[in-house]
């Protein structure tokens, strides 16, 4: 069993917080989302959203999140073999993992628009 496996169930969250900073510190883009989450909770909070509705949300906003992390990681991780050094392939893999992160960061634009749309027609009518 390696070192990594017997770090014991305190530990694993002592890492992962770790982890979560490191991101945040390294990241810009990372708090751009968790900025732009936080105005889009109030923004559902003060136009009264139902537990459903939050809970979509939450989920969305988890999947950019989440992209945004794992992106990090696996540029981390590749700059780390590769000591930062160009090779194609490793170019490849990480415009495929912003891709991902592109991807989470539409779709979720896209429940906002429709999860905020009707919640303002809502109010209009």
């Amino acid at each position: 069993m390696s070192k990594y496996k017997a770090q014991g169930f305190k530990n694993t969250f002592k890492n992962a917080r770790k982890g979560f900073n490191l991101v945040l510190k390294s990241e810009v883009n990372i708090r751009v989302h968790l900025t732009v989450a936080s105005l889009v909770l109030i923004a559902a909070m003060i136009l009264g959203f139902d537990a459903i509705r939050f809970c979509i949300l939450l989920i969305a906003i988890a999947l950019v999140m989440i992209a945004e992390m794992l992106n990090t990681a696996i540029e981390f991780a590749l700059d780390s073999v590769y000591h930062n050094r160009y090779n194609k392939m490793v170019g490849m893999t990480k415009d495929i993992s912003a891709g991902a992160v592109m991807l989470a960061t539409v779709i979720s634009i896209a429940i906002g628009l429709i999860l905020f749309g009707q919640a303002i027609i809502k109010l209009l009518v």
